[in-house]
């Protein structure tokens, strides 16, 4: 395996929460409790995130950046979507300028 395939092995144990004991795992007691302590989570991660990007201690941002993704990664799989889907998407605005894929979000 290769770094790359850390997403899918998160993935992977994100999924085998669905279900699982809330006493026994975060992951397990973050569904558990729903969508809005999910979103709650992500809205902290992303408050860290700016200000360890405010302080610019790289480590700091590192650490914050891979909770903010791992959270993301939750809703994910909360909802019943993927990582995958994901990334299809980025692969479809591959080569697109950013002011046109927001133009045409504008225009639909």
């Amino acid at each position: 395996m290769t770094d790359q395939d850390i997403l899918a092995r998160l993935e992977e144990t994100l999924v085998s929460r669905r279900g699982a004991d809330p006493s026994t795992s975060y992951t397990a007691k973050l569904f558990a409790k729903g969508p809005d302590s999910i979103l709650k989570k992500i809205g902290e991660e992303s408050a860290e995130l700016i200000m360890a990007a405010k302080d610019g201690v790289a480590g700091s941002i590192v650490y914050e950046s891979a909770d903010l993704i791992y959270h993301v990664m939750a809703l994910l799989t909360f909802c019943d979507l993927s990582i995958d889907d994901v990334l299809n998407e980025l692969r479809r605005r591959e080569g697109t300028s950013g002011i046109a894929e927001k133009n045409s979000r504008t225009a639909k």
